[in-house]
């Protein structure tokens, strides 16, 4: 289907790929995975004919037809949703439209909206529009670049089944790693220049990695001994007439030895998480919570108890109330009826889906981040900024210019210099990369307050989650364990309810 041979592009000084091949053929499911800036949607542009190679070429089957997500941006028209879904399409098809009505559904659309327009949607339901029009037109190749980033828990898995039955090749930009798991069979590395590709899952492709890179520098530290002892053996033989055309000689073969290089390590955040001061056995009462939007009431006589110490996952499909039920523990959300208490001594920090909304975007970063109850050195300040990757110069940079990822990193850093002991994450990792995750989920691994969140990402959730609480149509249920358990315990139920 498509054949990337010997390419190379650069960006002034900075040379994303140099020499770097991949085919793509019918039914391949390929991840392509690598730090931000290593060329990942760069390589979608080329593939899409927006840019052109320094050198190299990027031959297509003719009459191939690609379609195309990005990231950010989907057009916004006055047109209404299923329409818009069916743009370019056979619309007097009864089964074509019936096609678009199942996989709006399937990413969390009720009938209702089918018939409103476009514009009165946020950006991130606009996407699941573009989305929609793409799976309904089915084109032969599929260019995902992070498709799940704004999808809800129940949407993502509707959304990986339906990929997993899909008939035509599909090339994914993705930092999660269930849904690599999921849906790809071939992880490809967009790094160090190259294309690179690995068979198996994203564990599998790790692996891989770790022993290539233990064995490059076994090959290094080789050279490098080799390399040592040859300069010694010139800097002993080169003054003696004796032995001085035998050192001649060495420097000539020590000249056109081809050094092996090592990669430079990416960079990872290295989170410290301050533990929280002590707290009462209870993190919060919810007693009798009324809580509707006009006439749509979304909790009748809600009540929760939340223990100290307890990390819970929020799951339920769109629109079930678990951004409610987040910001009323947050404090953030009024309600019509009932009681929110805070346990003894209970201090919340909330980390909002729509964090750039509660920053001010002429502020730097340094100036965003000392804005809290606490009055910090400079000092202090930029070590937290610095482990979040904030370093040098960027902690000048103004919040309007921060990519999505940027501010999701600061508004975290604003929650931790002034640490509370109960945290209320919505959507955390959105953006984030994947040793960005990681350190995440090791951080609050450690953290010994109380944590709620709200995710999308399958393995933060099943990393992190003791307990799994169920949202659905008003009704809140405790499980015991995380997501992959709660999964397990529903299936368990309707085989027990089918008997």
């Amino acid at each position: 289907m498509i054949s990337i041979r010997n390419l190379n592009l650069s960006f002034g000084s900075q040379t994303l790929f140099e020499d770097a091949s991949l085919r793509v053929n019918q039914g391949d499911r390929f991840a392509l995975v690598g730090p931000n800036g290593a060329g990942k949607s760069t390589l979608f542009r080329l593939i899409l004919g927006e840019m052109e190679p320094d050198a190299g070429n990027v031959d297509m089957r003719h009459g191939l037809v690609v379609g195309y997500l990005p990231q950010e941006n989907a057009p916004v028209t006055d047109r209404p949703v299923l329409q818009e879904a069916l743009l370019g399409l056979d619309a007097e098809d009864g089964r074509t439209e019936a096609k678009a009505k199942a996989v709006l559904m399937g990413l969390g659309f009720k009938i209702a909206d089918f018939t409103r327009p476009l514009k009165e949607l946020s950006g991130g339901w606009a996407m699941r529009v573009a989305m929609a029009r793409l799976l309904v037109e089915e084109p032969d190749l599929l260019l995902l670049d992070e498709p799940t980033n704004h999808l809800d828990l129940w949407s993502l898995l509707w959304f990986q089944e339906y990929l997993q039955r899909y008939p035509g090749a599909i090339l994914v930009i993705s930092h999660d790693r269930a849904f690599i798991n999921a849906v790809c069979s071939t992880v490809v590395s967009v790094q160090d220049h190259t294309l690179k590709a690995y068979p198996g899952d994203y564990e599998s492709f790790v692996a891989e990695r770790a022993a290539e890179q233990s064995r490059l520098e076994s090959a290094h530290r080789t050279q490098q001994g080799e390399i040592r002892a040859m300069k010694e053996f010139i800097d002993r033989n080169r003054a003696r007439l004796s032995t001085a055309k035998r050192a001649q000689s060495m420097m000539k073969r020590l000249d056109k030895v081809e050094r092996i290089e090592l990669p430079p390590e990416a960079r990872k955040m290295a989170i410290q998480l301050p533990q929280p001061p002590p707290c009462g056995k209870e993190a919060i009462f919810l007693t009798d919570i009324h809580k509707a939007y006009g006439k749509h009431v979304v909790y009748k006589s809600l009540s929760l108890a939340v223990p100290r110490g307890w990390k819970m996952a929020l799951v339920g499909p769109n629109g079930a109330g678990k951004s409610t039920l987040l910001k009323i523990m947050a404090g953030v959300l009024p309600f019509e009826a009932g009681e929110r208490k805070l346990g003894h001594n209970v201090v919340v920090g909330y980390h909002a889906q729509h964090r750039a909304e509660t920053m001010d975007p002429e502020r730097t970063v340094l100036e965003e981040a000392s804005r809290s109850n606490r009055s910090h050195p400079d000092l202090l300040v930029r070590s937290v900024l610095g482990s979040f990757l904030f370093s040098g110069d960027s902690v000048f940079k103004k919040v309007k210019v921060l990519s999505g990822g940027e501010k999701s990193r600061l508004s975290l850093v604003k929650i931790l210099l002034d640490p509370p002991n109960f945290l209320l994450l919505d959507e955390p990792t959105t953006h984030l990369d994947m040793s960005s995750v990681d350190a995440l989920v090791a951080a609050l691994e450690r953290f010994e307050g109380t944590l709620a969140f709200i995710s999308h990402d399958l393995h933060f959730i099943n990393a992190l989650a003791q307990q799994t609480i169920h949202v659905d149509h008003g009704r809140v249920t405790v499980y015991p364990g995380n997501f992959e358990l709660f999964q397990w315990s529903q299936k368990q139920r309707v085989a027990a309810g089918s008997r």
